[in-house]
């Protein structure tokens, strides 16, 4: 599974240090020293896109550092970057939940995703796999035969999630409803624990970045039936996509968005996407992505904005049928 451990070690010389890209030879972007603030603990795959990423902004800025502000889910510091100067000097990188499904979960969420942030590009993006362990019999080999599975042993149909409000939760939620059958969340503290406790045949099935699970692949006790991004991915090439076996719009892929506060000149976001584009070319990043599962970003400024708006209607009535709120 991710650990900050294999994170760490994964994710090249970027993610050691604290991260700062050292003075250009050539004119930079902005003459002030920048800033990118994450809302998580170092040693993350936020944290590692992160470090991977500024160590190819030469060009932005004279200096540029990776400042963790760890807490409320990664509220904090999408908070911190809202209020920041927009003037180029501090932007974020998030997981995009924090964006589309949080104004579904938070009742005081303290910003908006479309008026507070301009989007510059997506960096990254994670999908999911649905992989099943040692409480489903090995017989259990395809989908539509673990939907059976759950139907005749209801007690026992359940899955995990790195969290209560995290992607994969309302993603089961999703799968449930299309395929009409009974499955329970069960949120744990973080991915780990719920692999743990899938491998240990705790609990039937767990929906989890696919990097997480691929390490238990091998032996046979545990298994995934299916992924939830638009296309097969190479790390399982056997199991089938959610559209594949007849779910209808049901592909569920993780963006990870990079924003500055809202008002920042267009010529400054337009140019740092510029330098992202050509960071995911390089060799380092590119093996450093394979390496963690990882699939380069693909939407660039209002592609971005238009994802967000899309996808936060799209997830308004998934979020609202688990009946799911959290009151701060």
């Amino acid at each position: 599974m991710i650990t900050r451990r294999r994170f760490i070690e994964t994710g090249s010389a970027a993610t050691l240090g604290i991260g700062i890209a050292g003075v250009s030879a050539h004119a930079a972007v902005i003459d002030k020293p920048a800033k990118l603030i994450l809302g998580f603990v170092p040693g993350g795959s936020t944290d590692v896109v992160s470090r991977l990423l500024v160590n190819q902004m030469k060009d932005f800025a004279p200096s540029f550092i990776v400042d963790n502000r760890p807490g409320a889910g990664g509220r904090i510091g999408i908070q911190a970057v809202k209020t920041a100067a927009p003037d180029g000097t501090t932007l974020g990188l998030t997981p995009a939940s924090a964006l589309f499904i949080y104004p579904h979960v938070y009742t005081n969420l303290g910003y908006d995703p479309l008026k507070d942030l301009d989007y510059t590009c997506t960096a990254c993006a994670v999908t999911f796999g649905l992989a099943v362990g040692p409480m489903v019999p090995e017989s259990v080999k395809t989908f539509q035969q673990f939907v059976d599975w759950c139907k005749a042993n209801p007690d026992k149909a359940s899955y995990g999630s790195s969290g209560a409000g995290s992607m994969p939760h309302f993603a089961g939620a999703l799968i449930q409803k299309a395929a009409d059958f009974p499955f329970v969340h069960v949120a744990y503290r973080g991915a780990a624990p719920a692999v743990q406790d899938l491998v240990a045949g705790q609990i039937a099935a767990n929906l989890a970045v696919l990097t997480n699970v691929i390490p238990f692949l091998a032996g046979g006790k545990v298994r995934v039936l299916a992924t939830t991004g638009e296309k097969r991915s190479p790390f399982v090439p056997d199991a089938p996509t959610l559209t594949e076996i007849g779910m209808k719009d049901a592909v569920i892929e993780e963006p990870f968005a990079m924003y500055f506060p809202a008002g920042t000149p267009r010529a400054i976001v337009s140019q740092f996407n510029d330098l992202v584009q050509k960071a995911l070319k390089t060799t380092d990043v590119q093996e450093s992505y394979r390496k963690l599962a990882l699939e380069p970003g693909r939407h660039q400024m209002e592609d971005v904005r238009t994802l967000m708006a899309r996808e936060t209607e799209r997830w308004a009535g998934i979020v609202k049928a688990t009946g799911f709120k959290i009151n701060e």
